[in-house]
Formats: C-alpha cells, structure tokens, sequence
C-alpha cells in the first residue's frame, strides 16, 4: 500500500518508511526534551549527543546508558525515559493508532496496513481489534507486575519512590528496555542488589518473556489456552525455540559460571542470565566476571533477540529457527525445510539468510572499528555492539568511556535492530522488481 502526497510531484511513502520516520521522529523529540535543564538533577540539562544516545536507546528499547539513570536524570528526565521506552516498546505505530482510537477517528486503509507490518500480522482484517487487545493486554500485564513488585521496592526506598520503582522497572522489563534505577545504591548496578531476591528475579524474567514472545503468540494462547496443537505454525515455533533458548544456556551457567554461588541464588542466576541477553538488558551478576565462554554464549543471545511483531529486537527467534530447519533439510537431503508438518516458504528462507548475513555484518564491522578507535579487547568490542544491534542493553563496563565516533556507531546498530533490517531494506529499495525474464542457470558448487 503506498501513500501519495499530491503536489508538483508525486511522492510515495510506504509503509516501512512511515515506521522508520515515526521511530526517527520520536528519537528526536525525546533528545530535545532530554536537552532541557529540568530533565537532570544538575539543572543544566544533558548535552545534545547523550540525549540523543539515551533517547535512541529508550525508544529502541535497548538499555545501553551514558550516564546512570537514577542518579544523573531527574524525577522529568526518567519521566520521559519511561515515556519513551513505553512507545518503543510498543511501536510508534501501535501507540499512533491507540490515539486514534481514543480520539474517535476513522481508521484509514494506509493507517491499517502500516499497523499490519509494524505488529508482522499476517493480514489487515481485524487489525484494529488486534491493536486494542495488543493495549489492553499489555496495560494488564505491566500493572500486575508493578503490583507484584511493589511490596519489595516499598520496603527497601519508601511508599512514593517504591511506587515509582515499581511502574518504571515493570514498564522496563515488559518492553524488554533494561533501563533501570538502582544506580541510587551504585551506579550502573542494574538488580545485581536482588541476585538472591525471588520476587524481583522471577517476575523480571516473567515481564522479559511475555514481552518478548510476540503479540501474535499473546493472542494463540488467549484464544486456545492450554490447546497447543491449535495454535499457528509461527507461535509453535516461537514458544519452542524460547524454551530452548532459555534451558540449554541455563545449563552453561548453572555448572560453568555461578558454581561458586549458594544453590538457590545459582539457580535464579543463571536462569535470569539466560533470559535477559535476549533484549532486555537487566543483569544480576557481575558480567566482567564470566568466562570468555560465557561471554560468546550470551554474545549469540543477544545477536538472536526476541521474536516478530513483540517489544524485543535481535534477528527474532523465528530467523534463527528457518535457518536451522533449512539446514537440517539439506542435511537429511529433504527437498523442504518444515515445522510441526508445515512446509516453510522459499522467500522466508532467504529472509532469513538475509537477515543473518546484515546482522552479522554490522554487528562484527561496528565491533572492530570500535576495538581500534577505542584500543580496548576485541571480545569486548563484540560484546558492545552485539548488545546495540540486538538491543539488550547489556555491556562490560565500557558505554560511558566511549567516543563519539563509538557512541555514533552504537547509535545507527540500536536504531537498526530495533526497526528492523528488511524495514530498512524495503523502505530504501521502495519498488518491488517485476521483472518477466531471467537470467540462465548455472551451478555452482558451495560447501
């Protein structure tokens, strides 16, 4: 569907540029509202490219911070941090049709198709009926989970600011952003104070996973509750490689990173480390402390984020699945690559060799331009730009130390994970090719 605006010339906007200038837009608004004297604590306000990074980084709900959330921005600031992080997390989209809705407004075709690509819906029938059960579902779930939290917030800083820590890190954890307050206690601390605290660990992790697996899966299990076998070949896919993706390096962690822990503490630790490096950003264990083996395993976490049309970003769950059934298939030499006896269509497949082959790319072109800019270990640099691109938030320390020219280059990964690599692709190259011939074939050997 595309948009024309009438005037000397026609000018066709599509759909993946309205999501990507959306994005852009709110980017900016929420640098310049960042850039006034009353969002810091020091009343001078931050400067223009840490306003810019932090806005960046809340609407690409990523997490990755210049300066300490609690103690550098004031009560306005972290205000418009949590603003900002709620419409990421969401979509622009999905928050620009919720207005209409509320405003009584017609929703126009364009308006419903640019909702369609945003949430990856598979049609545009019943899309705004899909959008108020996206908003109510997600309301529902970051107030229960205030709720759940505030009992413990309330009794370690008091009943406002318990309150206000209680909305901020449920709203964080939903949209998978990895912002947090804690730095009051030290900064850039994340919830290494509640390693050992069950209620903050479980429901975290609990915010981390609703918000990650996608609104079409909130709606298979809404619809057909306990019945799996009668959910869509994507949601089977989708809640299998999660439970994958959150036991098997759970296992590492557990036997090879927090061996030294007391049991009970070891187990929520390496659980929550398994969950949170897919897009949320919140840590409880000190990571500079990990092996270089369970650096690279989180690295590979991060790089494959959450699933489609959900808070979170990376390459999705999905990508990741294809391209193992695609191999599995060449393995047993099957003609097909398939899921729970569904064939997987030849576009998807190359969708996701695409996919791979661009995250891949920039996430090792942005972390060795930022190893000898910066002059730090190359392991190191990945871990950054694996988190960016992937929009964790997760680091080793070094954010804050960076020059503008890493600051830039983590700016452009977060904003890219987040929108999307196709988006961007099909926004640039706008014209589908239609072309009626080919060229001929020939082999060519690979492998």
């Amino acid at each position: 569907m595309w948009w024309t605006i009438r005037g000397k010339k026609n000018k066709h906007i599509s759909t993946f540029q309205i999501i990507i200038l959306g994005f852009l837009l709110v980017i900016l608004l929420g640098s310049l509202c960042l850039t006034l004297p009353i969002a810091t604590q020091d009343g001078k306000g931050a400067t223009f490219m840490d306003a810019l990074f932090t806005s960046t980084s809340a609407v690409c709900v990523t997490g990755l911070i210049v300066e300490d959330t609690a103690t550098y921005w004031s009560s306005f600031g972290q205000g418009v941090i949590l603003f900002l992080i709620q419409i990421g997390g969401m979509g622009v989209v999905t928050i620009s049709v919720m207005i209409a809705i509320i405003s009584g407004r017609k929703i126009s075709l364009m308006q419903r198709n640019t909702m369609r690509e945003a949430i990856s819906a598979p049609q545009v029938g019943g899309i705004v009926k899909m959008t108020k059960f996206i908003l109510k579902t997600a309301l529902l779930v970051e107030v229960i989970g205030a709720a759940v939290m505030l009992p413990v917030f309330i009794r370690d800083f008091g009943i406002l600011r318990g309150i206000w820590y209680a909305i901020f890190h449920s709203v964080s954890a939903f949209c998978n952003a990895g912002f947090d307050l804690m730095g009051v206690n030290e900064k850039f601390s994340s919830l290494t104070g509640y390693s050992a605290q069950p209620i903050i660990n479980l429901t975290i992790m609990a915010l981390i996973i609703i918000g990650g697996i996608g609104f079409l899966t909130w709606e298979d299990i809404q619809r057909n509750r306990w019945h799996f076998s009668k959910y869509r070949m994507q949601s089977k896919v989708i809640i299998t490689m999660t439970g994958l993706l959150i036991f098997i390096p759970a296992i590492w962690f557990f036997f090879c990173e927090f061996s030294d822990l007391p049991l009970g503490e070891r187990i929520l630790s390496s659980f929550f480390q398994s969950v949170t490096p897919r897009t949320a950003g919140f840590n409880t264990a000190d990571l500079t402390l990990l092996s270089e083996a369970g650096i690279l395993i989180m690295i590979m976490l991060m790089l494959t984020g959450g699933s489609p049309g959900s808070t979170a970003g990376g390459m999705k769950t999905t990508t990741v699945a294809v391209l193992i059934s695609s191999s599995l298939a060449v393995f047993k030499q099957k003609e097909d690559a398939h899921f729970f006896k569904r064939r997987i269509p030849d576009d998807a497949i190359r969708s996701a060799g695409t996919i791979l082959m661009m995250y891949v790319v920039l996430f090792l072109a942005g972390g060795m331009i930022i190893s000898y800019t910066e002059e730090i270990p190359i392991l190191t640099a990945l871990f950054e730009t694996a988190s960016a691109i992937g929009t964790v938030g997760l680091s080793l320390g070094i954010t804050p130390e960076l020059g503008i020219i890493s600051r830039i280059i983590l700016i452009c990964l977060m904003f890219f994970g987040r929108v999307g690599g196709l988006t961007l692709i099909y926004a640039t190259l706008s014209k589908k090719y239609k072309g009626g011939s080919k060229f001929p074939q020939e082999k060519i050997t690979v492998g």
